[in-house]
């Protein structure tokens, strides 16, 4: 039967004040549960097991003493004893706090400096999920609160993102979309600028871009997209990008599934991507950078060229 518990009992010598820190660190960024000064616990899995032998090793290379042993719990108690060392209750009140003043200064703040604060939270509330290990429901609470915050911020920065439709994704060939004008809301972000991108560099090479202050103002022949009544707009669970994706039939390309994933995440929420807080941080300095909206497009394509590039490479390997 395998055991439940990871223990690491280290001791370090007492003039290696710089390499005690940096393990104490990891362990501490690992979420590791302390039962008493040098006594590490964590569940048992193959990822905790690695970093803990990981961290015996630095100690051992400090010439001090570290032993990892398997625990089994004798009983229910002495297992919800040794749980209790992993109650994130503190750290999500303290989560919770710092975001809810955050969304009562919103209003305040610019949308650079709304969208730089948005992204560290959710940097903070995602890592603080990584070493959640037994879940109570405060993280979906927590979870719920980012979702409506990053609503809020939508509501005040971009006031007409589009609702989801119900319905069939219409199909369509690049043949009938060639050097046609394309109509979206101005003031880019996340998933009108990936569209963009996605129109210009697999839909249509000639196509040109219209970024409208009024929706209800659409010049006779544009191709409108992501808006209330546009052509192509968020359907069922899919935000725009991936709909123009399904539209034309490249929901096959692994690589371009993959920034949809990202867009999606990043524009609407749900299950987190690893690369979001990478690129969410360069959208925003590239925002901050950009006089107009075809600046923007222009910066972003670059940086979503070479993600598109980095995701291919994956796949291939």
């Amino acid at each position: 039967m395998n055991s439940q518990w990871l223990l690491l009992i280290i001791s370090v010598p007492g003039k290696s004040a710089t390499p005690r820190m940096r393990i104490w660190r990891a362990l501490k960024a690992s979420g590791a549960g302390i039962m008493r000064d040098g006594v590490y616990v964590l569940p048992q899995t193959q990822q905790h097991r690695n970093l803990l032998e990981q961290q015996a090793a630095a100690v051992r290379k400090l010439q001090g003493t570290a032993f990892l042993i398997e625990h089994q719990a004798r009983d229910q108690t002495a297992f919800a004893q040794i749980q209790n060392l992993f109650d994130r209750s503190d750290e999500y009140a303290a989560w919770q706090a710092q975001a809810l003043a955050f969304k009562q200064r919103l209003p305040a703040l610019s949308e650079a400096r709304a969208r730089r604060e948005q992204a560290q939270h959710r940097r903070e509330l995602e890592a603080l999920a990584s070493i959640d290990f037994f879940p109570d429901g405060q993280r979906s609470r927590a979870q719920q609160l980012l979702a409506d915050i990053e609503h809020e911020l939508n509501r005040i920065f971009s006031p007409d993102e589009p609702s989801s439709v119900d319905g069939t994704i219409a199909q369509y060939g690049v043949a009938d979309f060639t050097g046609r004008c394309w109509a979206t809301r101005a003031n880019l972000w996340i998933d009108r600028v990936a569209s963009a991108w996605l129109i210009k560099r697999f839909i249509d090479h000639a196509a040109t871009f219209v970024w409208l202050q009024d929706i209800g103002n659409i010049p006779a022949g544009c191709v409108s997209f992501d808006f209330d009544g546009a052509a192509f707009t968020h359907v069922d669970r899919y935000v725009t990008f991936e709909v123009l994706t399904r539209s034309f039939q490249m929901q096959t390309d692994s690589a371009l599934r993959r920034v949809g994933e990202l867009v999606h995440y990043l524009d609407v929420g749900g299950a987190p991507v690893a690369e979001a807080a990478g690129l969410l941080a360069l959208l925003t300095g590239a925002r901050e950078r950009s006089a107009t909206d075809d600046e923007f497009l222009r910066l972003v394509s670059v940086l979503l060229d070479h993600l598109y590039a980095a995701f291919q490479q994956q796949v291939e390997r």
